[in-house]
């Protein structure tokens, strides 16, 4: 557990998504903070009790390295075809996508989310997928899920990767911003540092 002063928070944000994205991947956890009455911030993989909220979502089933990058070849040509099919840029899929599961086409979130671009139950009727866990289908909903919601955003990239984390109606609720949801502004970062590398 990390017990930082409010002053250091975005110090610790910082060390915590450099961290996360630069770590090996068997080795992943999910991020969960409190304040205690003094003010006193607390992170921990652990938490215990209900106070701690998750600030950062890593998948439940860790891939290493070798088969982020055999599943990331694998997966390439359709990523590509389908992107360039709606007029998306593919390396920012593949940014999305290895931040959503690791190219981990059989990863499921605590909230239910599945597969390489972890699509809701919700999403996944929207855009007629069938069957979440057929990476082709998945990505395909995905892909004509974020094109939509670029359109919606009037091409804003960052409230786009806003509204995937955190839903459409998040960003709208926040005036067309970022949520204030550290997760989210910390996803965010993530995937643009991805997208930029």
């Amino acid at each position: 557990m990390i017990d930082l002063k409010p002053k250091t928070n975005f110090i610790c944000r910082l060390i915590i998504l450099c961290g996360v994205t630069l770590a090996p991947l068997d080795g992943v956890a999910d991020v969960y903070k409190r304040v205690d009455a003094n003010g006193r911030i607390y992170y921990t993989d652990e938490p215990v009790g209900n106070q701690y909220k998750l600030v950062f979502r890593t998948s439940r089933k860790p891939v290493s390295v070798r088969e982020m990058e055999a599943n990331k070849k694998r997966f390439s040509p359709i990523i590509n075809r389908l992107s360039n099919k709606v007029n998306l840029d593919p390396n920012l899929i593949h940014a999305l996508i290895r931040t959503e599961s690791a190219y981990n086409p059989d990863v499921v979130s605590k909230k239910g989310a599945v597969g390489l671009m972890q699509l809701m139950p919700g999403t996944a009727k929207r855009y007629g997928v069938s069957d979440r866990r057929n990476p082709i289908e998945n990505i395909r909903g995905g892909v004509e899920y974020f094109r939509d919601l670029m359109r919606q955003f009037d091409s804003d990239l960052k409230l786009a990767l806003a509204a995937y984390n955190a839903g459409e109606n998040a960003v709208i609720r926040y005036g067309n911003k970022i949520p204030p949801y550290p997760e989210t502004q910390n996803y965010v970062a993530k995937v643009m540092a991805f997208y930029k590398s």
